[in-house]
């Protein structure tokens, strides 16, 4: 699956382990990435759904169309794929969405 990124600076962090590690810390940031290579080792989001891999989740309200990835128990890679069998998905970033928050980690 090919893997786009919302913006530039989310590209940047997500495919540097040196810079991902010190915004995130070293066990997220080894959980990201082995989350991003199972999303792109996958030929479409509707393959990666069904591999359970971080129990994707389809989001409601602000976040509809988008899917949480469980990071931790609190933490979520937010993607966006074009469709259920699309071989492209978009990366929005990592998001603290549980309770009231909706804190952004990597925005």
């Amino acid at each position: 699956m090919e893997i786009q990124f919302d913006n530039q600076k989310i590209q940047k962090i997500m495919t540097d382990m040196k810079i991902l590690t010190a915004k995130v810390g070293l066990g997220m940031a080894k959980t990201i990435k082995q989350r991003y290579n199972q999303i792109e080792a996958c030929e479409n989001f509707k393959q990666y759904i069904k591999t359970g891999l971080g129990i994707p989740h389809p989001l409601n309200n602000n976040l509809k169309n988008y899917y949480g990835i469980r990071i931790t128990g609190n933490y979520r890679l937010i993607v966006k794929p074009e469709s259920l069998g699309s071989e492209i998905i978009i990366i929005k970033g990592v998001l603290d969405y549980h309770g009231d928050k909706n804190e952004w980690i990597i925005p």
